[in-house]
C-alpha cells in the first residue's frame, strides 16, 4: 500500500541533515511519495524502515515477465478495476495448448497453423503469445515435444505437468526465463518451490478456493518466491468470473498482498464457440493469461480483436503516422484523398480506395487521432492544418496535378483550403463506402 508523504516522514530519522539533497526530511518524504527520488539517498534509514518503505512502493499486482528471443509477455502490474479510470497496461497473454499425445504429423500441422496466426488490424499486429505443452503421455514423449517446439517456434512456453521431475528435465533444455511452470499445489509445494528457485522460473499456483490460494502464495513468499501466477478454475464460467473479479478487487482495494498476482484460466469445453466466448469474458475481467485448445484463424482472430479493443487506451485513440501514403500504382498525376490519422478512419478509407482499383494517394493529417468530424469540431482538421501537411510532406514535389479530395462532411473547408493551399479542392462523398464509385467517375 503506497504511503503518503506524511506517513513516510514519520518513518524517517527527522535529522534534517541535508545529506539526501533536500533541506528537510519532510521535503525528502514528499519526493519519496511521488517516486521522484530513491530511498538510497537517505544514509540513516534502518533496515527495518527501508523494508517497510520498499514494500509500500510495490505495485498491488506483481509484474510477471516471460521472454524468449524477441517475444516478451508481461502480465500484471495493473492499478485500476475499470479501464476508464486510467487504462489497462499489459494485455492478456493468449496461449494455445499442445497435448504431448499428438502424433508428429498432428503436432507439425498445428505448429504450422500457429505460425500463421498473425493478423493486422488498424495498423497493429495481432498474434498469440504462448504455447502450452501438456503432459498426457509418457515422460519421454513430453520431453520430445518440448524439444521439438523449442526448435520450431520462438514463443514463450508453459509446461503443464504436476510431475516435478519431468518439469526439471524440460527446464534444463529451455532458454532461461522463457517458460512458466504449471502448476503448484499444496501437495507438491516443496518440489515446485525448489524448481522455481533453481531455474528462476515463474510458476502457476492452484487451489480450490481463494482462501487456500492466499495461504499457498504466503508459503511461497516465505520461501522468497514472488513470481507467481494464480490459477482460477471452476466448471462454472460465472464462478471463474467472480473469482477473477474478487482477486482483482482484493489486491487493489484491500491491498491483499497474497492475492496481488496476475491470474491464469484454462478454457476447455467441448464447444469451440463457447470456448471463444468464455475466453473473451475472462480477457475483459481480469485474466492475465488464457490458455485455449483452439488454433483455427477464425477462432483466434475474434479473441485477439477483443483483447486489442480492451487494452487500447480510451484516452488515446489508435493513430497512424501522419504522412502521404501511395495506394496501388500511384503516379504524380494521381488524386490525393485527405483524411485524419485516426487508425479506424484511415484504414476504412484505404480499404475503399483499394477496392476502387484507382491508383491514388492518401494524405493523413495529424489530428491527434481524432476522426474527421471530431477533428474539424476541435479545429484540428482545418484548411490551415491540411495546408501545413501539404508543405510538411512535400506534396508539390511528388504530385504534378494539384488536386485534393476532401471528405463530404467538411465541404465547408473547400473554399478556404483552395485559397490557402493553392490546390484544386474536390468535395468527395460523405461516407467512405462511396469512394470507389466516386473515384471511377473522376478517372
Amino acid at each position: 500500500m503506497a504511503l503518503s508523504g506524511l506517513e513516510i516522514y514519520k518513518l524517517l530519522p527527522k535529522t534534517n541533515c541535508r545529506k539526501c539533497g533536500f533541506p528537510t526530511c519532510l521535503a525528502f518524504a514528499m519526493q519519496l511519495a511521488k517516486k521522484a527520488v530513491s530511498l538510497d539517498q537517505c544514509p540513516f534509514l534502518t533496515p527495518e524502515t527501508k523494508k517497510i518503505l520498499e514494500e509500500s512502493s510495490l505495485p498491488p499486482i506483481r509484474l510477471i515477465t516471460i521472454k524468449r528471443e524477441d517475444n516478451t509477455l508481461e502480465i500484471g502490474n495493473e492499478s485500476v478495476m475499470f479501464r476508464h479510470e486510467e487504462k489497462f497496461y499489459h494485455p492478456t497473454g493468449i496461449g494455445i495448448i499442445l497435448n504431448d499425445d499428438l502424433s508428429d504429423g498432428q503436432l507439425n500441422e498445428i505448429l504450422e497453423m500457429v505460425k500463421k496466426l498473425e493478423f493486422e488490424r488498424v495498423g497493429q499486429r495481432l498474434k498469440i503469445d504462448l504455447l502450452a505443452i501438456r503432459n498426457r503421455s509418457m515422460p519421454e514423449r513430453f520431453l520430445e515435444v518440448v524439444e521439438y517446439v523449442i526448435k520450431n517456434t520462438t514463443l514463450p512456453l508453459v509446461y503443464m505437468s504436476e510431475n516435478p521431475s519431468i518439469l526439471r528435465q524440460a527446464l534444463k533444455i529451455s532458454p532461461a526465463g522463457s517458460s512458466l511452470i504449471y502448476r503448484a499445489t499444496a501437495k507438491n509445494f516443496m518440489e515446485f518451490a525448489q524448481l522455481s528457485k533453481d531455474y528462476k522460473t515463474p510458476l502457476v499456483v492452484s487451489a480450490d478456493n481463494l482462501e487456500e490460494l492466499s495461504n499457498l502464495t504466503k508459503q511461497f513468499n516465505q520461501q522468497e518466491i514472488e513470481d507467481l501466477v494464480l490459477e482460477v478454475k471452476s466448471d462454472s464460467a460465472a464462478i471463474c468470473l467472480w473469482q477473477l473479479t474478487q482477486i482483482r478487487r482484493l489486491a487493489l482495494k484491500k491491498k491483499e498482498r497474497s492475492l496481488g498476482y496476475p491470474c491464469l484460466v484454462v478454457v476447455e469445453t467441448k464447444d469451440k464457440d463457447l470456448d471463444a466466448l468464455f475466453a473473451t469474458t475472462y480477457i475483459a475481467k481480469y485474466a492475465g493469461i488464457v490458455l485455449l485448445d483452439l488454433f483455427q484463424p477464425e477462432e483466434i482472430l475474434s479473441i485477439l480483436t477483443l483483447r486489442q479493443n480492451i487494452y487500447t487506451d480510451p484516452q488515446r485513440p489508435l493513430q497512424i503516422e501522419p504522412k502521404l501514403y501511395p495506394v496501388g500504382n500511384a503516379k504524380d498525376d494521381s488524386f490525393v484523398l485527405v483524411t485524419t490519422n485516426f487508425s479506424l478512419t484511415y484504414y476504412t478509407v484505404l480499404g475503399e480506395v483499394e477496392a476502387s482499383k484507382v491508383p491514388a494517394y492518401i494524405l493523413s493529417v495529424n489530428t491527434e487521432g481524432m476522426s474527421v468530424l471530431t477533428a474539424w469540431a476541435a479545429e484540428k482538421f482545418t484548411a490551415d492544418t491540411i495546408t501545413e501537411a501539404i508543405h510538411k510532406h512535400n506534396l508539390k514535389e511528388i504530385i504534378s496535378r494539384h488536386r485534393l479530395i476532401i471528405p463530404g462532411y467538411v465541404a465547408i473547408l473547400s473554399g478556404d483550403l483552395e485559397d490557402k493551399s493553392g490546390w484544386q479542392v474536390i468535395v468527395g462523398p460523405k461516407e467512405a463506402a462511396g469512394i470507389p464509385a466516386f473515384l471511377k467517375n473522376l478517372s
